[in-house]
């Protein structure tokens, strides 16, 4: 596997993980596209009390879409916001220390569906039980020795 395959490999995972996820029972006023909520929401997991032009350079989302995913993690539950201190225009952003419903919706939620779609063959022939065991079996390696916290890119 070279370095464009892994990038394409990434890309189709995310969106498995995106089709996997329970879609919010209202819709939030605060928009925004699943992938900057989660890289939002993975930035602020590892930089606990951080700004959101802190979490923009990080991330290298653009400042109006951190915002957009920040307000919509806070209707959900899933961060707190608060004024910073050291200036009182800037808002600081952490994790919340109790999971709203929603939060535990998400990650009760598994990808056994949305991995059977990917798997499924274009003439409509779905993928064997040993298939799913083998394909989840990796996904479980790679997420045991690839998860945010262990392989932060240097």
């Amino acid at each position: 596997m070279n370095g464009v395959e892994l990038f394409l490999l990434g890309r189709t995972l995310m969106k498995i993980g995106e089709q996997a996820m329970p879609q919010p029972q209202t819709q939030t006023a605060a928009g925004g596209s699943v992938r900057s909520v989660l890289v939002t929401l993975d930035d602020v997991l590892a930089h606990p009390g951080t700004t959101i032009g802190e979490i923009a350079t990080r991330t290298g989302l653009p400042q109006s879409q951190v915002s957009t995913a920040v307000a919509r993690l806070a209707e959900a539950g899933s961060v707190d916001t608060e004024p910073d201190p050291a200036d009182r225009r800037r808002r600081l952003v952490r994790a919340t220390t109790r999971p709203s419903a929603r939060v535990k919706d998400v990650r009760s939620t598994t990808i056994d569906d949305a991995l059977t779609a990917a798997l499924t063959t274009p003439d409509g022939t779905a993928p064997n039980e040993p298939l799913l065991h083998e394909v989840s079996a990796a996904l479980d390696t790679l997420a045991r020795h690839l998860t945010p916290t262990t392989a932060r890119p240097r």
